[in-house]
């Protein structure tokens, strides 16, 4: 059982976070699941991804395709179709205990300038920990990315 790292955003994009994140996930060797809420933003964060640096490549693919199974990061809305080790919710996407028991990371991403969305991870905070997961609370209001619980 891994550990289930909550972020609250308040000076980084979620595009940002999840790219560095994403990017030390792959180093570490594992396949990641980043499930959002809506179609349409999993587009946009494809375009995303797509875009900078070569030496930033992330090679990804939208859930749905012929090789979902050999993605090393998928992005859809549904369950985990890659053999994922870790998982990346984003947009309020619901992550279960039991799904994240078996993982090595689930990285919970929202925004800090959103009510309802720091409500969400509230809640999700309170289900996660409550079944027993280990949990971390990473907070980037002082500037730069600080561990305040967990």
């Amino acid at each position: 059982m891994g550990v289930v790292m909550f972020y609250h955003l308040t000076a980084s994009s979620m595009e940002e976070t999840a790219r560095a994140l994403l990017t030390r996930s792959l180093q570490a060797g594992w396949r990641v699941m980043l499930r959002g809420t809506d179609a349409a933003g999993l587009e946009r964060l494809d375009t995303i991804l797509w875009q900078g640096p070569a030496e930033s490549f992330l090679p990804h693919g939208l859930a749905g395709g012929t090789h979902d199974a050999q993605q090393p990061v998928l992005l859809g809305t549904g369950a985990i179709a890659n053999d994922a080790k870790a998982l990346m919710a984003v947009e309020g996407a619901e992550v279960s205990p039991d799904e994240a028991e078996g993982l090595e990371r689930v990285f919970i991403l929202f925004n800090g300038h959103d009510d309802a969305a720091v409500a969400a991870a509230r809640v999700q905070w309170k289900t996660l920990t409550g079944a027993g997961l280990a949990a971390q609370y990473w907070s980037e209001e002082s500037g730069s990315w600080q561990k305040k619980a967990g």
